[in-house]
């Protein structure tokens, strides 16, 4: 009984996990046409704004824009039941079987 619970949770995890790439894929999509787009910051933070709403909140998920120094621009996923941040290349792209939690900012 307790390892067919537990196989049940791990089947929910793995589908959310695989729906939340997903979803992380079609934002990078959209992102990498915004970053090549000139346009102002009011109206990249609305598009970004906009990505995240139709692709990550429905998995319980931000989309972060974190500016480095150098002026190349990251993007994170955050978790908002845990509050952990992904990378969104880094975490969600590996090869293996799970996510790699990013530095803390």
């Amino acid at each position: 009984m307790a390892s067919e619970l537990s196989n049940e949770f791990e089947a929910r995890y793995d589908d959310r996990v695989r729906k939340i790439r997903e979803a992380a894929a079609a934002a990078i999509k959209q992102l990498d046409q915004l970053r090549s787009a000139t346009i102002a910051p009011e109206a990249f933070d609305a598009q970004v704004a906009r990505i995240a709403q139709e692709n990550l909140h429905r998995y319980g998920c931000d989309l972060i824009v974190h500016r480095m120094a150098d002026g190349a621009t990251r993007f994170l996923i955050k978790d908002q039941n845990t509050g952990r941040r992904y990378d969104l290349i880094k975490s969600f792209f590996h090869h293996h079987g799970g996510l790699i939690p990013s530095a803390e900012l």
